[in-house]
């Protein structure tokens, strides 16, 4: 990685501006996991301990209109850090203004100051997300130093990353940063062979990228979830009424035409009469009977894929095999993880999203090499893209 990390800059007596990622999900004022802000805390010690005046700054949620900012007010988020850290943490209920510059410009060495959330300024024309070159240039202007750990939102070019890298002298990526591009890119530009990717979830639409990337890299890629039956009728099979995107089934033909045997399909499947968690009932072969949709693998598949995987040295996953949150219909993705995490001395990273919540369900957070933090980020990642927020971070 060329990027700048933390341990390339002095931040003592410096201002560092430290973006974060605190959109953590909250109900009636209470955070409901704090996972998101013990993952930063690492990178803010780290800086404290330099010496530096630590100003951090996060969104949360949507802000569309007034009435989102209740429910996006990063103050409780603030409280619930400075127990954690067992240091204070001041907060400042403002994204720009004199009451923001005062506060930093009093700063003394290894304090902290936390600012409200930067999308409150998206209602200011959409100055956040649409990456305003006032607002970086403005933010930027509060700090010596930028520091971007905030990897969930590296895949989008906003004024809290982008436009501060762009308009500050010195600027370096985080721990949680450098350890997701490190470990993404073990696992996806330098694999050790075998290498099986595993691709799940609704559509073929949404992967179509990764799918591209992955055929030039993979031993074998392992498809799931609904994005197989678009695969499937494509073959010119049964699908049923399971979930199908018709417009990318002459895609799906060319994938599987160019894929010299890489793409592994299911051969049977999970069914129900409805998309409801119904009683769990298996197809015989590939065809899914009239009347009836499927939501997950089948007991062959299972099998299929459990076998796949044997002696693989990489495996990356990013999707779901079924309808993990269906009692009935999670045992196609619970099945795969078990695989993996069986595997001996096998480098395995889940790609973020619903396959890492599901591996997170089943107790196997820390059986994976690496679960990302980030569901579109690590996605950007796997398709071969630049991602912009970490792109405007200085070389080394």
């Amino acid at each position: 990685m060329n990027k700048k990390t933390i341990k390339d800059l002095d931040f003592k007596g410096k201002k560092v501006l430290l973006r974060v990622d605190f959109n953590v999900p909250i109900k009636d004022g209470v955070i409901q996991s704090d996972k998101r802000i013990t993952a930063a805390m690492p990178t803010i010690k780290e800086v404290v301990k330099a010496g530096g005046k630590v100003i951090l700054f996060s969104h949360l949620g949507r802000i569309k209109e007034e009435a989102d900012k209740a429910k996006g007010d990063l103050a409780p988020v603030a409280k619930h850090l400075a127990k954690l850290l067992g240091q204070e943490v001041k907060f400042v209920n403002a994204t720009k203004g004199k009451e923001l510059e005062d506060a930093i410009n009093s700063m003394k060495e290894k304090e902290i100051v936390m600012f409200q959330n930067t999308r409150y300024e998206d209602l200011n024309n959409k100055a956040e997300s649409k990456n305003s070159p006032e607002l970086g240039k403005y933010w930027a202007s509060l700090g010596d130093v930028f520091v971007n750990d905030a990897f969930g939102t590296a895949h989008r070019a906003h004024a809290s990353n982008v436009g501060i890298a762009s308009n500050i002298k010195e600027s370096a990526v985080g721990l949680l940063v450098q350890n997701e591009l490190e470990m993404l890119g073990k696992g996806l530009d330098k694999p050790v062979k075998p290498f099986v990717a595993i691709i799940g979830g609704a559509k073929v639409s949404d992967k179509i990228a990764v799918i591209e990337n992955l055929l030039t890299k993979a031993d074998k890629i392992l498809i799931g979830g609904g994005m197989a039956y678009t695969f499937l009728k494509a073959q010119g099979h049964a699908v049923g009424n399971s979930l199908v995107e018709d417009d990318y089934i002459d895609l799906a033909k060319k994938f599987l035409a160019e894929s010299n045997g890489k793409i592994l399909l299911p051969i049977d499947h999970a069914i129900a009469s409805t998309y409801a968690d119904e009683d769990r009932k298996v197809t015989d072969g590939i065809d899914i009977p009239e009347g009836t949709m499927a939501l997950d693998l089948g007991d062959k598949s299972i099998k299929m894929y459990e076998e796949s995987l044997t002696g693989s040295k990489t495996v990356v996953w990013n999707g779901p095999m079924g309808v993990a949150e269906f009692e009935n219909f999670k045992q196609g993705t619970e099945s795969v993880a078990k695989a993996i995490v069986k595997q001996p001395g096998v480098f395995s990273v889940i790609g973020g999203g619903d396959s890492a919540a599901a591996a997170i369900k089943l107790g196997f957070e820390d059986k994976f090499t690496h679960i990302s933090t980030g569901g579109g980020a690590s996605l950007t990642y796997m398709e071969g893209k630049v991602l912009p927020g970490i792109e405007a971070i200085q070389n080394k």
